[in-house]
């Protein structure tokens, strides 16, 4: 997954992300009856998790401090990812949400620095197998068929840097604006990994060699993925939502450094931009 619909199914831990730090309230981006959304900080859980047990922090619960009331999961994204999350504020609002999402009538946008030169725009329409959990390993079924998974691609920058990595004397990135069409474990990753355009800052199917020269350079410790749009079918209002999130300020100097900044719309932009 990098954002599915809820289910219980839990996943390895991601491995040496900066972990959030609970300073201030979390971002409410949108707010009505009954949904709410937050810009999730990178490094944050959705919710506990039996494979996380050792983080004391978690956007649910954080969350329903912060309203002083319950509220209810409806999808996820991966630990390590940013942006628009949101949450049901009763229970029959997320069961109603989670039947849109599956319905997939919602339009769901992240944005990510990627390894190389991409194309301009690209259908990856490639079948994933379930992601294993440390708990469920090696008691899940070795044969089971992978299932549908598709995701659109639009770069919209490329830049190559006089860097060596590796064997190479120069390194080459683009900005991709991406929309998954099914909400697969780790589909967007998974994804970049299969065409060989892996995510910055991804320690599970990334480059280590380019993650270091990013953490190097400009100490970043943290996946380059951004869930910045929401758009869904409010099943109350029986109108389209759209819910924006703003990069973080370490995603804005990055791309201000890889001279991007002029290509990013300006509702996904931080106060830092």
């Amino acid at each position: 997954m990098t954002d599915n619909v809820a289910d219980k199914t839990d996943v390895r831990p991601e491995t040496r992300v900066e972990p959030f730090m609970p300073t201030e309230p979390l971002e409410i981006i949108y707010q009505d009856d009954h949904y709410v959304a937050i810009n999730k900080p990178a490094g944050l859980l959705v919710h506990p998790s039996i494979i996380d047990r050792h983080e004391p922090d978690n956007a649910l619960d954080i969350l329903q401090t912060q309203l002083g009331r319950p509220v209810y999961t409806i999808h996820r994204l991966d630990k390590p990812t940013a942006g628009v999350l949101l949450f049901g504020l009763s229970p029959e609002a997320a069961r109603e949400a989670v039947a849109v999402f599956t319905a997939g009538e919602v339009r769901k946008t992240y944005l990510a620095v990627v390894r190389g030169d991409t194309e301009a725009q690209q259908v990856i329409d490639y079948p994933l197998r379930p992601v294993p959990d440390r708990i469920m390993q090696g008691r899940e079924r070795p044969h089971k068929a992978p299932k549908e998974a598709q995701t659109h691609l639009r770069r919209l920058g490329q830049v190559e840097l006089p860097v060596a990595v590796g064997r190479y004397p120069t390194s080459r990135y683009s900005l991709l604006e991406i929309h998954p069409k099914t909400g697969k474990m780790h589909q967007i990753r998974r994804h970049l990994q299969h065409i060989r355009h892996p995510v910055i800052g991804d320690t599970r199917y990334g480059d280590r060699h380019h993650n270091r020269a990013f953490r190097e350079r400009w100490g970043t410790r943290r996946l380059l993925l951004t869930a910045v749009e929401l758009e869904f079918h409010h099943p109350f209002l029986a109108s389209r939502i759209r819910v924006n999130a703003t990069l973080d300020p370490l995603f804005v100097s990055i791309l201000a450094a890889l001279g991007w900044l002029p290509l990013i719309p300006v509702s996904w932009l931080s106060p830092a931009g």
